[in-house]
This record gives structure tokens, C-alpha cells and sequence, in this order.
């Protein structure tokens, strides 16, 4: 296996560094996706020496900024991707036991679930999102797992640039499962821990209504597609 880091990130300055310094640990190639981030980002990566930094102009979204990661590692000889948020929710750490999921050669989506999401910082939003999207991501054909919002994860490349993804927001990560179910990908889950940080320290850019909505209308995308599919041209 060649594994890559990929660290999409967006005016998460507070503790980007902090979060990249633990990625550089493990000793494999790291890529950061700066998605036009307008606060201190751009200059805390500039600062930084052993990463490959790719800046999208302006936001175009979390799913975009991943593709665009995706593509980066392929070049570089890459068959695997880890991601990771920039928000510092994951220990870097944890990467290992993705990796060891696939040990025996398998070409799945390994989704590292969050331990600890009853924490006393875990917004109800998380928990409650966390549930909805199971439940949607089952329904519209994907694999029925306990995570489906996590974003550190494993994904075999090049199959992750080739699945015909829609959403180039935080929807691309349900998505990507259900087309990758769609496809004969299978998803298996590894426990990973899970750090929320106090209200007001915690970085998040989480709109509860702009985002449900945009939950909603992926979903109700590919359950028609589920549905009328085979009756499509």
C-alpha cells in the first residue's frame, strides 16, 4: 500500500497546525486542501515544510476539495487515501487502525467510527445528524453502517475519483457510499476516537438548516434514483 493524507480544510486556523503536525508523524505523504479559506490558513501553510499544499481560488465545498485530493494522490503513485478533518476531532493516530482493516488486500471504504459521541460536548445536532443519515444512507441503497457522517476514513483510489458523484459539499460523503455500494464497494467500519472541543472553542462551519436541506434533497436524489432507475434511458 501507498497511502497519501489528505486534510481538506477551510478558515480553520485555530488548529490546523496542531492537526498537521500529528498527521507529519506517520510518516506518509500529506496533502492539504486549502478550499479558499479567507482567515490565517493560507499563511499557517506556508509556514509548514513537508506538506503539498492544493488551493481552490474560492469555498467550492468539502466533497470538491476531496476530489481535488484524490487526484493529487493518484499522481504521486498513490493507491490509498486516509482524510482528515482540519478541526482537530481526530487523533491522527487512528489512521493505523484504518489501514489494518484492509490488510488482507480488500478495495473498500473503511470509515473510522467515532467512539465517544455521547461526550458532554457532542452537540445534539452531531448525535441526531448521525443517526438521519444512517438511516437515509441505508435507504437509498448504501451500506448499512454506524457512521456515515465520520470524515476520517480510507478510500482505495483510483476507484473514489471514478463513482460519478453529484455533491460537492459535506453531502459527498454520504453519497460517495452509496455510489460506491452501487458499484460493488463495500464499507466496513474501525473504531476511532473522537475529540469535541467546548462550545466556542470547537471550529465547525455546520449550518442545521441549510445543511438538512441539502441532506434532504441528496437523499431524495438517490432514493428516486433507486426506485426509477431501471426504468431510466
Amino acid at each position: 500500500m501507498k497511502t497519501a493524507i489528505i486534510i481538506p480544510v477551510y478558515n480553520h486556523e485555530q488548529r490546523l497546525e496542531e492537526v498537521i503536525h500529528q498527521a507529519l508523524k506517520l510518516g506518509l505523504p500529506l496533502l492539504v486542501i486549502d478550499d479558499g479559506s479567507t482567515d490565517k490558513t493560507p499563511d499557517i501553510l506556508n509556514r509548514i515544510e513537508g506538506i503539498s499544499v492544493i488551493r481552490h481560488p474560492t469555498n467550492l465545498g468539502k466533497g470538491a476539495a476531496l476530489l481535488s485530493g484524490f487526484a493529487a494522490a493518484v499522481k504521486q503513485g498513490c493507491d490509498w487515501a486516509i482524510t482528515i478533518d482540519g478541526d482537530g476531532q481526530h487523533n491522527p493516530e487512528d489512521a493505523w487502525p484504518l489501514i489494518s482493516a484492509v490488510a488482507d488486500g480488500r478495495r473498500v471504504i473503511v470509515v473510522g467510527r467515532r467512539e465517544g459521541m455521547a461526550g458532554k460536548n457532542v452537540p445534539w445536532t452531531s448525535r441526531f445528524g448521525r443517526g438521519f443519515s444512517n438511516f437515509w444512507v441505508w435507504a437509498s441503497g448504501g451500506p448499512r453502517i454506524t457512521d456515515s457522517q465520520s470524515g476520517f476514513r480510507l478510500y482505495p483510489l483510483p476507484e473514489a475519483l471514478h463513482l460519478d458523484i453529484m455533491a460537492r459539499r459535506y453531502q459527498f460523503e454520504v453519497e460517495i457510499l452509496v455510489r460506491a455500494k452501487r458499484k460493488g464497494i463495500d464499507t466496513i467500519e474501525a473504531p476511532v476516537q473522537v475529540v469535541y472541543q467546548a462550545k466556542g472553542e470547537r471550529v465547525s462551519h455546520f449550518q442545521p438548516w441549510l445543511d438538512f436541506r441539502r441532506n434532504s434533497a441528496t437523499f431524495s436524489r438517490l432514493i428516486i434514483e433507486r426506485i426509477f432507475g431501471p426504468f431510466l434511458p
